[in-house]
């Protein structure tokens, strides 16, 4: 074995392969940036899930509890998601708040509306929309408002995944309310035939 110190030939090998990791290392945080909003909302459903199970799992119905907070949590990640945009683009675009800025006052208000306000609005959407003894059974209501919740969140994420307008609070009456009038004349309002 030859001493490799008086020798520069053994720095241009070290160079190129520190300039291959190097590479590798831009690559790796090139693919895994548009991983991490996704993966932080995953944790945040399954902490809702989490939380909802250590303070509802002695219920009788832990399981839907569960489920239901799981669906709630995707909820709000799309409400706030389309909201904030909505709110705090401005600002940010206009440089007179950071990203991080417009993330605080988000998450402050988002869930001071939400903790003040929002029994009310739920009030109203569970019995001034729609009537629970209509459904039959109480669970066949619960099981409508489930899917009302998913279908409300998926229709906001696809809008706001297409740039597309979209109200939260109509998305939510909309997946509430699967059958308006049953009739064949044409709505005054839009034009559009009920279903």
């Amino acid at each position: 074995m030859t001493d490799q110190q008086g020798d520069p030939r053994h720095l241009e090998t070290l160079d190129r392969d520190l300039d291959r990791f190097t590479n590798l290392e831009r690559a790796t945080a090139y693919v895994a940036r548009p991983m991490v909003g996704p993966g932080v909302a995953l944790v945040f459903v399954l902490l809702a899930g989490i939380a909802a199970l250590l303070f509802f799992g002695q219920a009788n119905n832990s399981l839907i509890v569960v489920v239901a907070a799981c669906l709630g949590a995707y909820m709000a990640l799309n409400i706030g998601a389309n909201d904030v945009a909505n709110n705090m683009g401005p600002a940010v675009g206009a440089n007179a708040l950071t990203m991080g800025g417009a993330i605080a006052i988000a998450v402050v208000f988002e869930s001071a509306g939400a903790l003040i306000a929002g029994g009310d609005v739920v009030s109203t959407i569970a019995k001034g929309i729609i009537a629970p003894e209509s459904m039959g059974t109480a669970i066949t209501f619960i099981w409508a408002m489930m899917a009302a919740l998913l279908s409300a969140a998926l229709w906001v994420n696809l809008a706001t995944w297409v740039g597309a307008p979209v109200s939260t609070t109509h998305s939510v009456v909309g997946g509430v309310i699967p059958r308006v009038i049953q009739s064949d004349r044409l709505s005054p309002s839009c034009g559009l035939r009920w279903m």
